[in-house]
């Protein structure tokens, strides 16, 4: 099926992907299976590793070859300072965030259970930190080929998103929970890609690909999709269910596949933009695989020949 979009060529804009959203330092703990409740366990690992759904998502643009920008808010204090070269160190242009005085980054404490990979989040975010749609500036987030945006903070995410609309910019959203605002939010959409639970949670229907429809129906997004974890994705375009299965690699940490998810399919939309959306989901899900070889959010973040290799290698 012919990719739905229109994406402009790559010298019509200053940058190929814009996204806009979180940004996140994560203290990674690593032990041999999650505790019980009430008990002591041995730290098998520990580290501080960048993460935060559309900071890694620009960072897995970058990674994979294209030009990315990142647009959101930091704080003035040691972890934002951490988080603002881990962005610039992978080539992330970061001219259009901003640091908040007196504030503290977003962190998180990620608790790894190294025998499944699988991970549970604790996270923080100073109130200080929030973006109002009035510091969303259009020429910012008009200023690359597609706009990526996460649900954290609706009404600025649906004022990104009527910029790039009006400007002719496809968007994409990272959406995980059901929050105020998301219906304007979505409205605004042209790749809605869910977490496995929100579909269900939004329509109320239980079945992954009737959920996807009523999605369709609502907001007549051209792609509507869900990550399955290890399992790939689910996608609905048009009246047909694209169904992708997921690449097998030895998972380290599962943290941050589904924000690298997103960025792969931002990365192959700008590779193919005459492709099929069969081969942009597959080379979406190769990415979110291979991102959790590593430990956080970005441990694994592939190179664009260590996707081609795993994709040529699940050929017949």
């Amino acid at each position: 099926m012919h990719l739905p979009l229109t994406i402009a060529p790559a010298d019509a804009a200053a940058f190929d992907v814009v996204t806009c959203g979180l940004n996140s330092l994560d203290f990674v703990a690593v032990v041999e299976r999650y505790p019980a409740w009430n008990s002591k366990t041995r730290l098998e690992q520990f580290d501080k590793r960048p993460g935060g759904q559309m900071a890694t998502a620009a960072a897995v643009c970058a990674r994979l070859g294209w030009r990315a920008r990142y647009i959101g808010s930091f704080g003035d204090d040691e972890l934002g300072t951490i988080g603002r070269a881990s962005l610039t160190d992978e080539g992330v242009e970061i001219g259009a965030a901003w640091c908040v005085p007196g504030a503290t980054s977003q962190f998180a404490v990620v608790i790894v259970d190294r025998t499944s990979g699988e991970r549970t989040v604790l996270w923080n975010r100073h109130p200080g930190l929030k973006v109002r749609a009035d510091q969303i500036d259009p020429a910012a987030v008009t200023s690359g080929r597609l706009l990526i945006v996460d649900c954290h903070e609706t009404v600025a995410a649906t004022a990104a998103a009527r910029a790039a609309r009006a400007a002719g910019i496809p968007t994409i959203v990272d959406v995980e929970r059901v929050r105020e605002g998301i219906h304007q939010l979505l409205a605004n959409i042209d790749v809605i890609i869910a977490a496995e639970s929100f579909p269900a949670a939004l329509t109320g229907y239980e079945e992954p690909g009737r959920a996807l429809a009523a999605l369709a129906a609502e907001y007549r997004a051209p792609i509507v999709a869900m990550t399955l974890g290890e399992g790939g994705s689910l996608a609905r375009c048009g009246s047909r269910e694209i169904r992708t299965p997921g690449f097998r690699v030895a998972c380290v940490d599962s943290t941050g596949a589904g924000d690298a998810f997103r960025g792969g399919f931002a990365a192959a939309c700008l590779r193919w933009p005459d492709g099929d959306l069969e081969t942009i989901m597959a080379f979406a899900n190769a990415v979110a695989a291979l991102n959790c070889r590593g430990l956080g959010a970005r441990g694994g973040m592939p190179t664009l020949a260590e996707v081609d290799a795993l994709m040529a290698g699940a050929r017949p």
